[in-house]
Parts: structure tokens; C-alpha cells; sequence
């Protein structure tokens, strides 16, 4: 079993293959690939059982090797950040398929429970940690917001949401960015140790999306795969394990609030 779950890890972190018999879905490290193993591999099963396709998990070290590789279109179907989508739908063009149901992303700054900040502006000349620099709302709309209100900080980042929680609830750092879905999936003993400090405006949440090269027919059973997991008690059972309420279809303008803040962390990539 052990031999198994490294396996499926080393497969899943190395770069997708040109299986052509294989779709790749890539998700975004938020948290660790073994947690994120744990989390979305049976949906997946699900998902190749309901459709008839063989889809296999993939994900990445870190949020820029992931960002590299959609870019190079190496997943065939991706569940990505807001601004993600915003980029990689201009460059390989991915098509937004489902999102999240009734639900807005919002990023959040914690600081451990025990800690005596109370406002933002307290965290002025301190050095913060943020999953990466393109992590949407768990980092460019934090700093953004405190850079409008003139509070500097240092950021380091550190590669995941996991990552950020367990360093600020260890006392590495005094506040880190994330957001609540996987602040709510973290370990409880560490959730335990942290609270929330201050909460961003709500946005577009994450976008599942597919390669434009990946053709009509199986799209149309990926979108009536995720569908009917609203309707089906395994289905919801599963998509529970994520924290998701459900799923609904998605379309490339859902994400036009996020377009709106003209964000260009990422322009260089698509030269």
C-alpha cells in the first residue's frame, strides 16, 4: 500500500504524458499532493467511471511549476485559480467546463490564536508567508489590499496552503495568506492553533476547465459526469470530501470580475 500511494505521488508530481488513452487532470497545490491524492482521486475514479474515459490525477511541486505547465497545455483537463483561468484562457486556450456551485472565493490572512493582532495595519514591517506569487486570493489580493493601505511587508513564499497554516501556527511566521476552503481541510490539531485575521471581497471562485484540444464529444461527458454528482449520493459524498456544495456549468465571462482588476503577474509568461 505504501509502495502504491509513493507511486501514485511520483507519477503524479512528474510531468503528464502523451497517453493518448489518458486524460490528465491537473489540480492546483494548494496543499500537499499526498492530501491532494487523498482528496481528488476518487472523484476521478468516479468521474472515469461515469464517462468512460481513464482520467488520472496530476498535480505539481509547487504553484509555478504547476502555472508552467498549463501554460504548455500538458493537462488536459485543470482545476485552477481564478486569475489562472484569466491567463491560461488567452495561452494554450483553456475552456472554463464547471465551477464550484453558489460559492465566491475569499482569501484570508491568519495568524495563530494565541497571537495579539487584531487589524491588518498591525502587520506593517512583518514578514508574511503566501503560497506563491500568483496565488490569487490566498496572496495578490492580500497584498494588493496592503499595499493600497500602505502596509509593507515582506512576503515569503513557501509553495502551498498547507505550508503557509503550518508556518504561522508554528510560529515561523506571524500571519500567512490562504483561503477558507483549504483552511477549512487543513489538519484539525493545526486549525486549532489558528484564527482568522482579516477576510478579502469575494470573487469567481476556481475554474475547471479543459484543453482546446480535447474534443466536443468528451466534453460534454465530463460536464454531464460532474452534473450529475449534484443528484447522485456518491457523487455529493465526494465533492463534500472538498468541501464543494455541489457543481454548475461555467462559462469564460464568470470570470470577468477577476479580469476587472487587471492583474499582469503573469504577462511575461504568455510572450
Amino acid at each position: 500500500m505504501i509502495y502504491a500511494l509513493t507511486l501514485l505521488l511520483s507519477l503524479s508530481l512528474s510531468a503528464p504524458d502523451a497517453d493518448a488513452d489518458t486524460l490528465t487532470f491537473g489540480v492546483v497545490p494548494q496543499q500537499s499532493a499526498k492530501r491532494l491524492a487523498q482528496l481528488w482521486t476518487p472523484i476521478f475514479n468516479y468521474l472515469s467511471e461515469k464517462t468512460g474515459e481513464t482520467i488520472r490525477f496530476s498535480t505539481a511541486h509547487d504553484i509555478p511549476t504547476f502555472e508552467k505547465r498549463l501554460l504548455a497545455g500538458e493537462y488536459d483537463i485543470a482545476y485552477m485559480n481564478p486569475y489562472h483561468y484569466t491567463v491560461f484562457h488567452q495561452v494554450p486556450g483553456y475552456q472554463a467546463l464547471a465551477k464550484q456551485k453558489d460559492k465566491r472565493i475569499q482569501g484570508i490572512v491568519v495568524v495563530r490564536k494565541d497571537s495579539p493582532l487584531t487589524e491588518l495595519a498591525e502587520l506593517n514591517g512583518q514578514t508574511l508567508a503566501f503560497p506563491s506569487p500568483a496565488a490569487f486570493a490566498a496572496s495578490i489580493v492580500p497584498r494588493a489590499q496592503m499595499g493600497l493601505e500602505g502596509i509593507h511587508i515582506t512576503p515569503k513564499y513557501v509553495s502551498s496552503h498547507d505550508s503557509v497554516y503550518l508556518g504561522v501556527s508554528r510560529g515561523f511566521f506571524v500571519a500567512g495568506g490562504g483561503v477558507m476552503r483549504t483552511f477549512n481541510n487543513i489538519a484539525p490539531e493545526v486549525k486549532a492553533q489558528l484564527r482568522v485575521l482579516w477576510r478579502t471581497p469575494t470573487y469567481t471562485p476556481h475554474a475547471i476547465a479543459v484543453h482546446p484540444r480535447i474534443n466536443a464529444e468528451t466534453v460534454a461527458k465530463l460536464r454531464n459526469a460532474l452534473l450529475a454528482m449534484n443528484d447522485d449520493p456518491e457523487g455529493r459524498a465526494l465533492l463534500k470530501a472538498i468541501n464543494f456544495q455541489g457543481i454548475e456549468t461555467a462559462q469564460d465571462s464568470d470570470w470577468d470580475d477577476v479580469r476587472a482588476l487587471k492583474i499582469k503577474l503573469l504577462d511575461d509568461l504568455l510572450q
